[in-house]
């Protein structure tokens, strides 16, 4: 492995720093010693850059054990930076590229190997089908922890298996993040823990950036993933929102240091527990010696009764939910909005890229009618779209979090065995979400003007009690809707003559006080008219 420095056992590295067991971690002595780093490796470090004799800055990869003087070899492979391949973007502009995002969850973050949590090796066939589907940027989360010593080396299988799925992502012309997942949860944010947990994610992650050195732009590295005290779900302690700010600064001062292009790349670090309100209170931005190529995440599960609780009786959300006993009274379309606003006054408005790693809501197929199946995967596709378009309208990267299951409870879109699509409707919500055609500022743009009348078919349909009824106009125009039962009464006046202009509209039907059976709904456009029928299950 080339050359080697012996450093003595009672030596640890944390934060990208050497200091000795003994040092004093408080919060002022670590500041102090990250100022001393600055001024004694990296300043250097630049000047001899630029003279062509860039020095090895430091070294924290494990190595082995020398009984001879009891001293911890490790190899001196830090080379000079190289900004070939290298976007000269901000970090904020580079996000611009990675919209809309996907995960490839449950995979290669699964304790116990690829296939242990029950998907199948991810394929090319897989990821070709993601970017046919519209999707610019993978997230693949990866648990790291397979080690063939107690010293923390990565199986160079395990290695070589992550770096096929990198590039099965590139090959197809997408931006690949590799971040180190969940792992067991052994990153616990206390100072009993942070010695060992920095000392560990410096060791890990100085392999992997040595291993990726020489890709290019479209490969990002992620430090870690929902950090925090396991089951303590509470707002952190100063103590542990401390310490977990520290992980962050150990993940960029260890890849930076290998040099190459890790020295320009983009690098994404997380608030606590990549909770908003936990980020925007607690999260410190990490010093960097390369500007602007930081970015933040967070992630997105509110309300958790409706998005991730499968025991949960919350089936409805948002503006168009009829059944208050089937609604979470917060979390709705404002609050979104507002958490996500959150996030780019802090951030974006500064500079500072920022992705939304996951957000989603699970399948649930069995509420006891296809009536009710259909209503709650109303709700579930009204609940993606909202989210990923105001995700996306404040300058935030969505990453959707699919788990591989298409089932009841599952998070899946696409058969990770064939690539097909699962869940056409909801990939298109999230395609349109991010649609610059049709998310805008109000303005109706020409390419989104219909070129003629149309009825769309209502969704869901069988419905009980709300769906949606969709209508396109070429031009401004009177409209009227109405519904008729099956012996063709009326029973219902949705739109009464109202000037409409052109677009693609929208509008909640709610049948609450009809009984099942079949109707029809007519639009009057005009001289335009059209029907179709739909069908109401209670």
């Amino acid at each position: 492995m080339g050359k080697t420095v012996a450093i003595p056992l009672n030596i640890v590295v944390t934060g990208g720093l050497i200091i000795s067991k003994k040092a004093n971690l408080s919060d002022k002595c670590g500041e102090n010693m990250k100022v001393l780093f600055f001024m004694l490796i990296v300043i250097p470090a630049a000047i001899a850059q630029q003279s062509g004799i860039f020095k090895k800055a430091y070294q924290n990869q494990a190595g082995k054990i020398s009984k001879a003087n009891k001293s911890l070899e490790v190899p001196a492979d830090s080379i000079a930076p190289d900004h070939s391949g290298m976007s000269n973007l901000s970090s904020l502009e580079f996000t611009k590229k990675l919209s809309p995002g996907w995960n490839v969850g449950n995979s290669l973050d699964a304790v116990g190997g690829e296939t242990a949590w029950g998907n199948p090796k991810i394929s090319q066939k897989l990821i070709d089908s993601v970017k046919a589907a519209g999707f610019k940027s993978i997230r693949i989360p990866v648990a790291w922890s397979k080690f063939t010593d107690t010293l923390f080396t990565i199986d160079t299988v395990w290695m070589d298996r992550v770096e096929e799925v990198v590039n099965y992502v590139l090959k197809d012309s997408m931006y690949a993040i590799i971040n180190e997942h969940w792992d067991g949860g052994w990153m616990q944010p206390t100072y009993a823990r942070q010695d060992y947990v920095n000392n560990r994610l410096a060791v890990m992650w100085r392999q992997i950036a040595v291993h990726f050195r020489d890709y290019g732009d479209h490969l990002l590295f992620a430090g870690m993933n929902e950090v925090m005290v396991t089951n303590n779900y509470n707002t952190p302690t100063k103590e542990y929102y401390t310490v977990q700010n520290s992980f962050n600064q150990t993940f960029v001062n260890t890849v930076r240091s290998t040099g190459g292009r890790n020295y320009y790349r983009y690098l994404v670090v997380q608030g606590f527990n990549t909770n908003i309100d936990y980020t925007v209170d607690y999260f410190a931005i990490p010093k960097d010696v390369t500007p602007d190529r930081l970015m933040i995440e967070d992630h997105y599960y509110d309300p958790y009764d409706f998005t991730l609780n499968p025991n949960s009786n919350i089936t409805q959300w948002g503006k168009n939910a009829a059944d208050p006993s089937k609604t979470e009274t917060w979390a709705n379309e404002s609050y979104a909005d507002g958490k996500f606003n959150e996030l780019k006054t802090h951030y974006v408005d500064k500079g500072y890229g920022v992705i939304l790693g996951e957000y989603g809501v699970i399948a649930r197929l069995n509420l006891g009618s296809q009536g009710l199946n259909s209503q709650y995967a109303y709700y579930r596709k009204y609940y993606i779209e909202y989210i990923t378009g105001s995700i996306f309208k404040h300058g935030i990267v969505p990453f959707y979090w699919d788990n591989g299951y298409t089932g009841n409870f599952g998070m899946g879109i696409f058969d990770r065995n064939t690539g097909a699509q699962a869940y056409h409707d909801i990939i298109k919500a999230i395609m349109d979400a991010v649609d610059t055609n049709k998310v805008n500022t109000g303005v109706v743009k020409t390419s989104s003007i219909p070129a003629k009348y149309s009825l769309m078919h209502n969704y869901p349909n069988p419905f009980n009690p709300v769906t949606i009824i969709t209508y396109r106009l070429p031009k401004s125009t009177r409209v009227t809707i109405k519904v008729f039962d099956s012996l063709g009464r009326e029973v219902a006046v949705i739109v009464n003559r109202e000037q409409k202009s052109a677009g693609t509209h929208k509008v909640m039907f709610n049948a609450a006080s009809l009984s099942s059976g079949v109707y029809f709904y007519q639009l009057h456009a005009g001289t335009y008219i059209e029907q179709k029928k739909m069908i109401l299950l209670k």
